[in-house]
């Protein structure tokens, strides 16, 4: 068992003497680590309608706010455009919209450059437990969706 001799040389050489010319440590320092993950996805603003659809069209849309969801799949979301001075619209990978609503305290301006979504661990982005975050720094927490449909 040559192999098994060397680990164990090894082992016997850290070991210390009784002998005074070997140096005993007599303090053991123990060190803990921690390594935190954050995911955080980025929401691009988008200027006028969906990115696939043409920006004249988009303008003559109206929209008609519907009972929407509890929560959205994060890996949905495209873009968001302001809509109001307590919502942004969020563009979905179908084609659709739905509204985020914001609460009473939080302006929606605070999102010109796009807005910022923490990943959860489900993966879902829901209202009444989650928030959005703008590049300055503001938080605002969703208070609901809305389903918007198409009224021309």
């Amino acid at each position: 068992m040559p192999n098994a001799v060397l680990p164990l040389f090894l082992m016997l050489a850290l070991v210390p003497s009784a002998s005074a010319d070997v140096p005993v440590f007599d303090r053991l320092e123990l060190a803990q680590m921690t390594i935190h993950q954050r995911i955080i996805i980025r929401i691009p603003r988008v200027l006028g309608g969906h990115p696939t659809q043409p920006l004249q069209s988009d303008r003559a849309i109206r929209w008609t706010a519907k009972k929407g969801p509890k929560c959205i799949s994060a890996d949905l979301l495209e873009g968001a455009i302001i809509t109001g001075a307590d919502s942004v619209d969020l563009l979905i990978a179908d084609g659709s919209r739905l509204r985020a609503e914001l609460d009473d305290q939080c302006p929606a301006l605070d999102f010109y450059s796009g807005l910022y979504l923490k990943q959860t661990s489900d993966g879902l982005v829901c209202a009444d437990r989650d928030s959005i975050r703008a590049r300055s720094g503001s938080v605002c927490r969703i208070d609901g969706f809305k389903r918007l449909e198409a009224r021309r």
